[in-house]
């Protein structure tokens, strides 16, 4: 167990940084280390609340944090989180599309791009944002609470790619987004687990919990006051494409 918390600090502490929880990651290191599959997704979505609370309060007292750009993609994400919690899942094919969504998109972030090292963003209209916000949200709040993760690493890539804020507004967003998403989430993946026959025990993980607590504080700092926002940029780009690679390989073991 001290391994895996170990892991977990680290995990916690590099997806902070980004704005991210690392759920993806969790889940990976979990499957690795042998635990039930039903408590998988509930684990890395605790972790995530953790992590992510944390960050959120960093980027809020430091200004970075956006109402009116986080708003529009949250208010639909939440239900659509839990609804995903509860729904079953066929993890060979969800592995396939996902981790090549996200290679493709990892890859346009780390590749050098003119519209990408423009530091000016774009200024969408607030009714044109509160269009395209609810359904980008939706569809990723239901697939995030599918596969127990909390979305950031769709959202941002996607703020990124069309410049709607600054990177480091960017990972604050992408932070808020995880918090809710991770709590809707995990409520249908407990409310599954409730169907359950025989409920495993979740007391040998509580010190994974701890573990993120410490990590995500120092990886949201670093994040927030000491990285620039191409670096930011950069490392969300780099995360995502490792994430996207696993989940490949993941499909290449269970197909």
């Amino acid at each position: 167990m001290l391994q895996l918390s170990l892991a977990f600090f680290a995990t916690a502490a590099l997806y902070a940084a980004v704005g991210f929880g690392g759920g993806s990651t969790y889940n990976a290191l979990l499957v690795l280390a042998g635990t039930d599959f039903r408590l998988v997704p509930v684990i890395a979505l605790a972790c995530n609340l953790i992590v992510v609370t944390g960050g959120t309060l960093v980027y809020w007292r430091s200004g970075w944090l956006r109402r009116d750009v986080a708003l529009p993609f949250m208010i639909t994400s939440v239900p659509l989180a839990w609804l995903g919690g509860a729904t079953p899942i066929d993890r060979a094919t969800f592995s396939l599309v996902l981790g090549l969504a996200l290679l493709v998109v990892g890859a346009l972030l780390v590749v050098p791009n003119r519209a990408l090292q423009n530091s000016n963003t774009v200024r969408l209209a607030p009714r044109v944002l509160w269009v395209i916000g609810p359904i980008i949200g939706g569809a990723i709040g239901y697939v995030s609470g599918l596969v127990g993760i909390g979305g950031g690493i769709f959202l941002s890539p996607i703020m990124h790619l069309a410049r709607l804020a600054h990177p480091k507004a960017i990972a604050a967003t992408a932070s808020v987004f995880i918090l809710v998403n991770s709590a809707g989430g995990l409520a249908g993946q407990w409310f599954k687990l409730q169907t359950a026959a025989e409920l495993p025990g979740v007391s040998a993980y509580l010190w994974l919990l701890l573990a993120v607590l410490i990590g995500g504080q120092i990886g949201s700092h670093l994040g927030s006051h000491a990285l620039d926002g191409r670096t930011v940029r950069m490392l969300t780009g780099i995360l995502v494409a490792y994430v996207g690679a696993r989940l490949l390989l993941l499909w290449w073991q269970i197909a």
